[in-house]
């Protein structure tokens, strides 16, 4: 059974964990709280690529939680990261916010807006701006087989209320059944956003452990990549999912107001 009290580093989810919308989840300041009075180190970890650091960090704010740029890892940063060892400045087809495109063009991407043309990379994001035009294209590009990278694979991103929005995994199941193709995914579950955060802050595996509401990508990321797994009920995993999935977590708690109590 693992420790909790070996955990010299939490990686955070935030929608569904620390908030549901615009709404803070009861106990989550107090959480954080607890965590830097014990010197622990927690860092924002989210799949969602629709926002950049800096919309996070002016949320967090917002929302009356203390956090700077340094705080926060994205999928979108992972990826930017995977890509440039593969090859820096990059031709990229991105289907993403504005947020993301900025990303990716302050990384020394190239990105193609235009069909026809010689890229390197298909790039899915969270594209809240999506339209068929950008879908078309894209599909146009992994049928002729452009290398085709996915940010994250949610399939919904949870909103307050018990409401949600269709993210990229529903627009990843389109390009499948268009092009019968999947895409090398970076964000959670996978080793490749884990890896990324590693190196980037010089963490220890072992001392760390992944917080989220999800269990096919937060729970799923903490057995895939040998980390403490610990499992919020605060979003979008109900006691039917848990019951049926063949994901485990170490732990499980309420909310992180709960796991205040054990740290």
């Amino acid at each position: 059974m693992k420790n909790l009290q070996n955990i010299k580093c939490f990686l955070l989810d935030m929608d569904g964990t620390i908030y549901l919308g615009n709404e803070l989840i009861d106990g989550a300041k107090e959480f954080l709280k607890t965590l830097r009075d014990k010197n622990i180190k927690y860092i924002f970890l989210t799949n969602n690529s629709s926002k950049n650091k800096d919309k996070y960090v002016e949320k967090l704010n917002k929302l009356g939680i203390e956090a700077n740029r340094e705080d926060i890892f994205t999928s979108g940063e992972a990826t930017t990261i995977y890509l440039s060892n593969i090859k820096k400045n990059a031709k990229v087809f991105l289907l993403g916010t504005k947020d993301l495109e900025e990303e990716f063009e302050k990384e020394g991407f190239q990105l193609i807006k235009d069909r026809n043309q010689e890229i390197d990379f298909v790039v899915l994001g969270f594209d809240t701006t999506l339209t068929y035009e950008k879908l078309w294209i894209a599909c146009e590009y992994i049928a002729n087989g452009v290398q085709y990278i996915a940010t994250h694979p949610d399939f919904n991103c949870p909103l307050e209320g018990g409401k949600f929005m269709p993210d990229a995994g529903a627009m990843m199941a389109f390009i499948k059944a268009s092009t019968g193709k999947e895409p090398v995914v970076i964000g959670k579950p996978n080793r490749h956003i884990i890896d990324a955060i590693i190196d980037k802050y010089s963490l220890k595996r072992e001392e760390l452990a992944m917080v989220g509401d999800r269990l096919y990508t937060d729970i799923r990321t903490g057995i895939d990549n040998n980390l403490t797994s610990i499992l919020v009920m605060s979003g979008e995993t109900d006691e039917k999912m848990l019951k049926e999935s063949p994901y485990i977590p170490d732990f499980i708690f309420q909310s992180v107001k709960e796991l205040k109590e054990k740290i």
